[in-house]
């Protein structure tokens, strides 16, 4: 893959449909847990409203916004209770540092661990790959999020909670193309990986 010059391009490629499947290891249990989502990623140039709302909801000027994103996923895990999913929407939105256009911060209509706006930092590093640390209440998050070529990402993440409740998760998201509709090809089929969404 060519190199990718900041945030912005990797949400660019990011942009599509994407099947996907996810293991987290419960560190405190020593158990593991599968499932799989079915995510959507739209990307958004720096003019689309739903940036400018996302801004004015963090008090950032929409004016130092370079995009975004809006992400639909629709997923299950192993252990869900019935009728318990985990579907949802949100936005995103980049705002680079002045002095270095690969790193800064991301803003969130809703965070994964906590259903509140949430703004994390962001950094692209010497291979490419997208680090997000996010500082919640009750917890922190460290994400990596990185592309083994066009049609396949992989994400790594670790949930430490203040208690010190801790999860270790890797994901693997292979892209949906119109030939694997066409075929009815399903999530396990496209990759032997895990996953989840961002």
């Amino acid at each position: 893959m060519n190199s990718i010059k900041d945030a912005k391009e990797f949400f660019q490629q990011s942009a599509g449909r994407w099947r996907s499947q996810r293991t987290t290891h419960h560190l405190p249990f020593r158990r593991a847990e599968s499932g799989g989502s079915d995510i959507n990623v739209e990307f958004l140039d720096a003019a689309d409203e739903k940036i400018a709302a996302i801004c004015e909801m963090h008090s950032v000027d929409p004016a130092t916004a370079i995009g975004g994103a809006f992400v639909s996923w629709d997923g299950s895990m192993a252990w869900d209770k019935e009728n318990e999913d985990h579907k949802g929407t949100t936005v995103f939105a980049l705002i680079p540092d002045l002095e270095n256009p690969r790193k800064g911060k991301l803003l969130r209509e809703r965070g994964y661990a906590e259903i509140v706006p949430v703004a994390g930092e962001y950094t692209m590093d010497e291979e490419d790959g997208l680090v997000l640390i996010t500082e919640y209440e009750t917890m922190s998050i460290i994400e990596r999020f990185w592309f083994v070529n066009p049609d396949l990402r992989l994400r790594s993440s670790t949930v430490k909670r203040f208690g010190g409740f801790n999860t270790a998760t890797f994901c693997a998201e292979s892209r949906v193309n119109n030939a694997d509709e066409t075929a009815g090809i399903d999530s396990s089929q496209t990759n032997a990986f895990a996953i989840s969404v961002w």
